[in-house]
């Protein structure tokens, strides 16, 4: 990432601070997001009348009702915003590009893990699209990292919390 102030200044460390992070998605996990954020923002009327109806049994003070359909207003309010703002800060990859030679975002990757000998395959994916139980991984776990860059054959070590593992890459596909 290039950041058009010197190193050293106090613009440079409020843009780094400030900068939108980029989320990579395939269109198809794009049009997710979307519709995720469409049913969110459905939801916005039934809180505002949750709220409505909370305020008509009179003192708010100590209206736990009121307090909670606030709190879920928050909440929503605090998805939409996420939500919008990875939809505003995604790049769509052009799945066209990508090969096989190496691991790379989008390629599905079989490896081994050395110690135990257990074979997994996982679809290396942007964060907004991971979901284990599918075999997707985020492109930013210790592993998918990791893995980044390297081809069949070979070796990888990962550094985890738990100490360092070591994986063969045994196939690399699409």
């Amino acid at each position: 990432m290039r950041v058009p102030y010197e190193r050293d200044s106090f613009l440079f460390y409020l843009t780094l601070l400030y900068m939108p992070d980029i989320h990579y998605v395939t269109a198809e996990g794009l049009e997710k997001l979307k519709a995720e954020l469409a049913k969110l923002e459905s939801q916005r009327p039934v809180i505002s009348k949750q709220i409505e109806e909370a305020r008509a049994q009179g003192d708010i003070s100590e209206n736990a009702e009121y307090d909670a359909a606030k709190e879920a207003q928050g909440l929503l309010e605090l998805k939409i915003t996420k939500l919008e703002t990875t939809i505003a800060n995604a790049r769509i990859i052009d799945e066209s590009k990508i090969t096989t030679d190496q691991v790379q975002m989008l390629t599905k990757v079989k490896i081994r893990n050395l110690a135990n000998k257990a074979v997994m395959e996982y679809t290396i994916v942007g964060e907004s699209e991971a979901n284990l139980r599918e075999g997707k991984m985020a492109v930013s776990t210790p592993i998918a990292k990791s893995l980044l860059g390297h081809r069949v054959g070979d070796v990888v070590e990962v550094s985890v919390p738990s100490g360092v593992m070591k994986f063969e890459v045994l196939s690399i596909s699409l």
